[in-house]
Order: C-alpha cells, then structure tokens, then sequence
C-alpha cells in the first residue's frame, strides 16, 4: 500500500532525454544520433557502413548455397538471395533470379544459407552485448528487460547502425515487487522508494508500466515467482498475485502493449495466463491445464532452456541441483508444449556481460523432441511472430529483413551448427 498518492509522471523529461542518459549506460554513441522515429521500419532505415561491411545502398547477393525457407521447409540448392537497401528484394535457384551487376558478392557454395535468428528473451545491457549477439546469429531480439533502459538505447542503436546490434523490441524496466536501483532510472520512479510494501498496490504497479511506455518499452515484462538463478530465492514462491498480474495486463493493455511473465511454479504459470499475458518466460513446472489455457488463448511459451542448463554448470552447489533437477522437467514442458499446439519461441535469458548463442536454444529445443524443422522455426517463424514480426523477420523472402546466416553444415540434420554461424548477414551488411 502506498504511503501518499503518488504524484503524476513528470512532463518534463522528454524522450530523447531519456534514450541519451540509456545510451550512455549502454556505452554506446546513440545519443549522438539524429533522432529516429519509434515507428519507423528498420528494414529500410539508413545505416552506416562499418570496417569491412557492405553499404547497404549497394546491395549484396548471396550465391551458391544451400537456401531454407522455415515458413515451408522448402530446400533450394544453388540459390541466390538478393539483398538492397536492407530488405529481401528476390531469393530463389540461381538462373531465376536477376543479380544486380553493381552489387558486392558473397560466395555460399557448400554452405546453407537460412534467416537470421531472433531471440526472443535476452538482457542486452551494453553495445558489446548487442554486437556479440548479432554476430553469433541474433539479428532480432526481444528484451528481457534492464536495469536503467539500456535495452531502449541498444534499440535505438540498431536502427542507425544495424551492424552493431540486434533489431530490438525493448521491454525497459521490471514490474517486480522490489525495484532495487532500478528506482534510480527514472525520476518518476522515486517515489516507489518510500513504499513499504514495494511494488505491489495498484496504483504502483500501474506507475511503473506507465513510466515504461511513456520512456518507448515497447512489451512490459513483469514476474509472478522467484528467480531461479539466485540460490537465496524460491523459484516457486509466488510474488505476484492473479488479480496483481491482471492488474498488471490490463494497464499494458491500455497503452497497446503485451507482457512477457517470468514463470516457474505451475500456479503461477496459470495465474500468469489466465490473467492474459502473451507469453510464459522459463515455466519449468507448467502443467496439463495451464498448456490447455495457453493453447485456447495463443499465448507463447519461451522456455529458456538455455538458461536453465546452464544453472546445472554452475559452480554454486544449490544452483547447480537446481538446474539439474528443473532441465528435464522443462525438457518434457517444451514437448508436452509442442505437441499440445502451444507456440513455442526461443530464447536464451543471456544476462551479465555473457551472450550465449541463440543456436544452442534451438539445439536444446531439438534435444527435447522437437523436430529439427520445428526447432528451427521457435528462433524464426516462431519467434517472429511473437515479436509482431512475422512479415519481417524469420524468412529470406521478398519483402523481409535482408538478414541471413550462413552455416557450414545442414541445420536439419545437425542443429547443431546453428550455434556456430561462419557468416552473419545485418540488413544487408555483411559482417
């Protein structure tokens, strides 16, 4: 309960405030940057060319390889993409396909040639993040979330130089009970300090999602349990009520936003999808009902299971039981999942300083029985279509993002190679 009502969110900062002070805790040069317009299509915004990358102007042609379409599963050999100003203007078998004289070529002969990969949960925090995650294959990404907006910069930083990062669907700041710093990333967040409860009444959890969308997040990420990777925390102890998490939902709503939940226990997972949120983060324990109720409502389900193998390496004995135990339940989650028609999307919860391939989700989404075909498309078609990007991402076709990669080996019989990419591809920018 609060302490006094809140006053309103101050006026007074403007947006590009606000992306200047992220982009300075991101280390990156955006906010010296024109301002770029939030709406804008980042398939067709001007970028720069760095060291050794192609201008996009110029266009690049990828010829020679092996070319997968996820949407269809069609496999073309010997084909040639065609890539100007950003986006897909044609791909098909070499001899079909016109190729612009003046363009730079990019040899694919024995390769496979597939759509950029998106990651669909990870915390980009700086722009050495950002340009790992892009050159191991994570052309788009959703947010996680960030301590101080950072995310918002790193967007913004990819819209004018897309060789440095991901396109990026940011989701700024945590709804969750005890904001810590992240009080300090916002003037309009102060106030939240004096409360004794934390964030918890109504009225709060309204002013932090408020704060988010008036500072450019575009989805709003919120939790209902305790983290897993901290061995003092219960990941199955619930924070978050069904009636604070609507309450939660329906102010994203108002602003035309959806909420991704950090999930574990299974009555968390029902109260998060019941209360509407668009999809379930880690949900190690989601039950038969709780896959139903997603099934019926089309809410997605981003496992994670990147993150939860790597609790089981860790050196602290109570996280490492930890991921032991919860990696073969997830394991049976994500298949019951699949088979169940519940969307599946990939993603790696890559946090602090280290990116983990985005590949290596596919490759665990395979190792719990999924198809290749259908491994693929959770980081593709899958992902993109979480995001809101399904006619511009998760294909090389005509019209989509000029975004590829390029690997050493057939992804549908070794998904393997996914995490290793020999080439990536960034608006047309070879990298």
């Amino acid at each position: 309960m609060c302490v006094e009502a809140l006053p309103p969110p101050s006026g007074k900062l403007t947006r590009r405030g606000i992306l200047a002070g992220a982009a300075a805790l991101a280390g990156t040069v955006a906010a010296a940057a024109p301002a770029v317009s939030a709406d804008r299509d980042t398939t067709s915004a001007p970028a720069r060319s760095a060291p050794g990358a192609t201008a996009r102007g110029a266009g690049l042609v990828i010829r020679g390889g092996t070319l997968l379409d996820p949407a269809t599963g069609e496999v073309t050999e010997n084909a040639v993409v065609v890539i100007r100003d950003g986006t897909v203007r044609a791909a098909g078998p070499r001899g079909s396909v016109a190729v612009p004289e003046s363009a730079q070529v990019l040899e694919a002969h024995g390769r496979w040639i597939l759509p950029g990969l998106v990651d669909a949960h990870i915390h980009l925090s700086t722009a050495a993040e950002a340009r790992t995650a892009v050159r191991q294959g994570a052309t788009s990404a959703r947010s996680g979330s960030t301590s101080f907006y950072q995310d918002i910069a790193v967007r913004e930083l990819a819209r004018h130089s897309p060789d440095l990062a991901p396109r990026l669907t940011a989701a700024g700041v945590f709804v969750t009970p005890d904001l810590g710093e992240t009080v300090l990333a916002d003037p309009d967040l102060t106030p939240l300090a004096r409360l004794k409860d934390g964030v918890r009444s109504a009225e709060a959890l309204r002013r932090v999602v408020e704060v988010n969308v008036a500072r450019g997040a575009d989805v709003i990420k919120t939790r209902v349990n305790e983290r897993a990777g901290l061995p003092e925390q219960d990941p199955l102890a619930q924070v978050y009520s069904h009636e604070q998490l609507s309450e939660i939902v329906t102010a994203a709503r108002r602003r035309g936003k959806g909420v991704l939940c950090h999930s574990y226990s299974e009555q968390g997972c029902h109260d998060a999808v019941t209360a509407g949120i668009r999809s379930l983060e880690h949900g190690a324990f989601v039950g038969e009902r709780t896959l139903a109720e997603m099934r019926r409502r089309g809410t997605y389900f981003t496992p994670t299971l990147t993150a939860i193998a790597g609790l089981a390496e860790s050196s602290d004995p109570v996280l490492a039981e930890r991921g032991r135990t919860y990696l073969p339940v997830l394991k049976r989650a994500v298949l019951a999942a699949h088979e169940s028609g519940v969307p599946l999307a990939a993603g790696t919860d890559s946090s602090g300083g280290t990116v983990r391939p985005i590949g290596r989700e596919v490759e665990l989404m395979r190792a719990a029985g999924l198809p290749a075909l259908d491994a693929i498309r959770t980081a593709t078609t899958g992902a993109a279509r979480l995001l809101g990007l399904e006619r511009t991402v998760g294909r090389l076709a005509r019209g989509f993002a000029g975004d590829a990669i390029l690997l050493d080996g057939d992804p549908l019989a070794d998904v393997a190679v996914l995490t290793r990419p020999v080439r990536v591809v960034r608006a047309g920018i070879a990298l």
